[in-house]
């Protein structure tokens, strides 16, 4: 595994260009910081996540113009990858250092001194290990969470390796929780050999430094280049491998598992990871104790656990009953150790949810589990890393992470905690939701709608092309597949999908459809028969599918069906269209009625005039021709005057799927058409 440098002259010059040539020159190293930091960031090998900081040491004037050393560290709440110069809060560097002649310093009082020496007193937080930073004397600090150097810490003899490739080249800083106390340590440790070029901080990661952004980031590049020469590293940490699976029915049983007891609460966001090197880890004899014995870096506990949860295969075969026992052992030893753990420390700790956040499956992959589809993808990454370093570490002489007791520490610490963040989530937080004809006028306003509100976006569309450009529109996070609803297996394909990324559904949105014109003594079979395919039997096997699945899981699921206004009250000329409908909102209430048993609600939206499928512009413009009006005037043709478009189609069906305790209803988006009023 060889980490190409991605420094690039004309590039870092630009960075800097870019501030203008009136710029101070702590804006210029702050723009340096800036590039180098998100240089590292980019490099899964090198940081995930969160995981690691930088910082530069610059002067800036004070309101006096009297010359200040200041500190721009990393601030929680941004990552490597994306960050920006505010993403780097300023604090003035003199207070900071002056601590370092206490004997002790809380975290609270730590923390409050960083936030009384900010610049700007509405920036983020600086990072735990500011102290570490300030304590060293160069201009660039940083700090990673190599893939290579997560297997050299937790090795049983990692300082006679780290001699044996580094020579005296890093320091060596025994294993002590981040903050005050490990940024004394560490910068003893830098004291007793001042030329060393970086640091290992054992059971945690590695410091590099430098009087340059690049002299300190090729640093990074060069050492963690020979320890995973050493190791025998050849190939990159493979993320975001997602194979079809056969396994769709244990990976809803799973989710439904996991559930909280609330009925109504959502269900986990799942990420499969079941790439080459994530399914030859279960082929080690010892993949279930190595699997189960702590994490590479000790801040991965606050996403990942100290654990994941092992299903075997022969758990596997169990079905659903083995897996829900599974699940509640896991739960069980969590609150066993919470309780034994907070005995130990001052008793007042609050259990965080004893679920797992990660799962290993044996013949089926390694699950990220998380609140959403972000979540779940930020466990999977860390979990995939995680694998390595204990195969490769293992081999290599052991894998010994931090205990329990360090674990415990990490994963309750306030500090650690506060990363998390504790805003209220979005009221779809959670929630999967599957859309037809997703990539069209109604069905993207529909999945912006949701997504808007937190939810998991999984498109369907015939269109590829429409689709890639409306996921790509959508941002990152969902998915889809293009498929043509029409066809038989269609549904049970899609269903598979949605199951495969992201664990299960929680809402169907049956919205695919198009409008067949024509006097009905006009029409041949065929015609009509097409127009049911579309716009009733797709609807009818989607919505099959989708039910199947909620009652797998167990919990309660949505079905909401874009109907029409043809269903109740037909045009002319637009039979083929109509009798179709009709017959979806039949389904609609005979599924109401059918499945209410289970907890699956069943709703429809009766829409009219929107701008999309057989509604384009030319139309639009014949028929308003016709009737001797204009665009606007015909587009308005409705009790409000006021034309309605797609998005009010959206918050009807995000408004229905809200309302917990409704099903067999249909909310009408027409504008007013007292012909269309269904009472």
């Amino acid at each position: 595994m060889t980490i190409a440098s991605r420094w690039n002259d004309a590039d870092a010059k630009a960075a800097v260009d870019a501030l203008g040539q009136q710029a101070r020159e702590a804006d210029r190293l702050l723009a340096q910081r800036v590039y180098t930091s998100r240089l590292i960031g980019s490099d899964p090998d090198l940081v995930m996540h969160g995981g690691g900081n930088t910082s530069v040491k610059v002067e800036r004037p004070d309101l006096f113009g009297e010359p200040q050393r200041v500190l721009h560290v990393k601030g929680s709440g941004w990552d490597l990858d994306t960050l920006l110069a505010p993403g780097l809060p300023g604090v003035r560097l003199g207070p900071l250092q002056a601590l370092r002649a206490l004997d002790a310093l809380s975290d609270e009082d730590m923390v409050n001194v960083q936030r009384q020496n900010l610049l700007d007193s509405t920036a983020p937080n600086p990072s735990v290990e500011t102290l570490l930073h300030a304590f060293l004397p160069h201009t660039f600090v940083d700090h990673t969470h190599a893939t290579a150097f997560l297997v050299l810490a937790n090795l049983p003899n990692a300082e006679d390796v780290a001699r044996q490739v580094f020579g005296n080249r890093l320091g060596i800083v025994p294993y002590i929780m981040p903050g005050f106390a490990l940024a004394k340590a560490a910068a003893d440790v830098y004291e007793a050999n001042p030329d060393v070029e970086g640091l290992l901080l054992l059971k945690h990661g590695h410091f590099a430094f430098g009087a340059t952004a690049k002299e300190s980031y090729d640093l990074i590049i060069d050492h963690t280049n020979a320890l995973a020469a050493h190791l025998g590293m050849a190939t990159p940490t493979s993320l975001k491998r997602r194979d079809p699976t056969d396994h769709t029915h244990f990976l809803s049983d799973l989710r439904g598992a996991l559930a909280p007891a609330d009925r109504d609460a959502p269900m986990p966001v799942f990420d499969l990871r079941n790439g080459p090197d994530v399914m030859a880890f279960f082929k080690r004899n010892d993949w279930e104790a190595l699997a189960d014995r702590g994490v590479g870096s000790p801040d991965h506990v606050i996403r990942t656990k100290g654990k994941p949860l092992l299903v075997s295969a022969g758990d596997l075969a169990g079905g659903r009953e083995s897996l829900s026992s599974k699940v509640a052992s896991f739960e069980r030893d969590y609150e066993v150790m919470f309780k034994r753990q907070n005995a130990r420390v001052s008793g007042d700790r609050t259990m965080l949810k004893p679920s797992p956040s990660l799962a290993l499956v044996e013949g089926v992959g390694l699950i990220g589990i998380g609140a959403n589809a972000k979540a779940a993808a930020v466990n999977a990454d860390l979990g995939e890393q995680n694998l390595r370093v204990r195969a490769i570490g293992e081999d290599a002489g052991g894998f010994y992470p931090i205990g329990e007791d360090d674990l415990f520490d990490m994963e309750y610490w306030s500090l650690e905690q506060a990363k998390l963040g504790k805003s209220k989530p979005p009221s779809m937080t959670g929630r999967v939701v599957l859309v037809t004809g997703g990539a069209g006028a109604i069905g993207f306003a529909v999945a912006e709608a949701f997504a808007a509100k937190g939810a998991q976006l999984f498109l369907v569309d015939r269109d590829k092309k429409l689709l890639d450009n409306t996921l790509a529109r959508l941002g990152s996070g969902h998915a889809g597949l293009s498929v043509d609803v029409t066809d038989q297996d269609a549904a049970s394909q899609v269903v598979q999908a949605v199951i495969t990324r992201f664990g299960g559904l929680d809402i169907l949105v049956s919205n695919a459809g198009a409008a067949t014109t024509g006097a009905m003594l006009d029409l041949d079979d065929e015609a009509l028969k097409a127009a049911f395919e579309l716009n009733f039997f797709a609807h009818q096997r989607f919505a099959q599918a989708a039910a199947a699945l909620f009652v797998r899981q167990d919990r309660p699921g949505q079905i909401l069906f874009n109907i029409s206004k043809q269903a109740v009250n037909p045009g002319r000329n637009f039979g083929a269209y109509g009798l179709p409908k009709a017959a979806t909102f039949f389904l609609m209430r005979q599924l109401a009625l059918e499945l209410g048993g289970d907890g699956i609600r069943v709703n429809g939206v009766n829409a009219d005039r929107i701008r999309s499928g057989l509604l384009t512009e030319d139309f639009i413009a014949e028929r308003a021709k016709a009737r001797g009006t204009d665009e606007g005037s015909y587009m308005a043709g409705n009790l409000l005057r006021r034309e309605v478009e797609a998005r009010h189609v959206a918050d009807a069906f995000v408004a229905l799927a809200h309302m917990d305790r409704t099903t067999g209803h249909v909310v009408t988006v027409d504008g007013g058409n007292i012909e269309a009023a269904l009472r």
